[in-house]
């Protein structure tokens, strides 16, 4: 892939760790212009940082014209910022947890999708098609349900959908853009911080795996390879497509395996 994607700029919302930051050193080591967008501040060498906000239209804006000014162009956008949320039910969640994990999850990545079509079709269509990726990201979540974490599973849903959306208004509009979602399982990042404090990490690590068909988590890389591919050329007729990169945990009966200390 190494200059595969030389002369295009890429956006990646929640850049300064976990798939964000795997997804934008994948995308910076093939040659595109990385842009990582995070509240917090990115290592070097993964892009330019830009501190933003998802929940916010005007952080929106604010990128978008950044942007525009330094790079000249926008190519690709990976909506990947996000938000666990906790493990409330429908009756213990309160509503200030729903709109905090909406806004995140769901408002966010609709904000994401509205602003990068507006900045790539002020691209000049001077490569061949196609001409912009929008690479969102879900979760195993947003495939199979539970009774806990309602916010984060029906915000992840609304990703799924939004995305199949998104892709065929492009289609009709004859943009150019593909959007697809990726649905990731267990993956070794920051989310899973808290149960690496309760009971290890190789143990929680474990745990986390045994749920998994192929018998462990995935490491943040893997899913950002997967996010490359969908950036690039490579899947120049996938669109509107969720792509589970979860070990085989959707592809049967869920496996359930607690994950508390002895």
């Amino acid at each position: 892939m190494s200059g595969e994607l030389s002369g295009r700029v890429a956006i990646v919302t929640g850049g300064a760790s976990g798939i964000g930051a795997a997804a934008a050193a994948l995308l910076s080591q093939a040659g595109a212009r990385v842009v990582v967008a995070d509240l917090q501040a990115a290592k070097d060498g993964m892009g330019r940082f830009v501190q933003h906000d998802v929940t916010s239209e005007e952080s929106w804006q604010s990128l978008l014209a950044d942007v525009s000014k330094h790079e000249g162009r926008l190519d690709i956008m990976v909506n990947n910022a996000g938000t666990s949320g906790g493990a409330g039910s429908v009756e213990s969640t309160d509503v200030e947890t729903w709109q905090r994990v909406q806004a995140v999850n769901s408002e966010g990545v609709f904000l994401g999708c509205k602003y990068a079509i507006d900045g790539m079709k002020r691209t000049a269509p001077d490569k061949p098609a196609p001409r912009g990726s929008i690479v969102n990201l879900s979760s195993v979540a947003g495939l199979q349900s539970g009774a806990g974490s309602i916010a984060y599973t029906a915000s992840k849903g609304a990703v799924r959908l939004l995305s199949k959306s998104v892709a065929l208004y492009c289609a009709e509009q004859k943009l150019d853009i593909r959007c697809n979602s990726v649905h990731p399982g267990g993956v070794d990042t920051p989310i899973f911080d808290p149960l690496w404090q309760m009971v290890g990490r190789e143990r929680g690590k474990a745990l986390v795996g045994m749920r998994h068909p192929i018998g462990r988590m995935a490491e943040p890389r893997e899913i950002g390879e997967v996010i490359l591919w969908l950036a690039s050329d490579r899947s120049s007729f996938v669109t509107g497509a969720e792509i589970a990169a979860d070990g085989a945990l959707t592809a049967g009966l869920m496996r359930r395996q607690p994950f508390v200390a002895s």
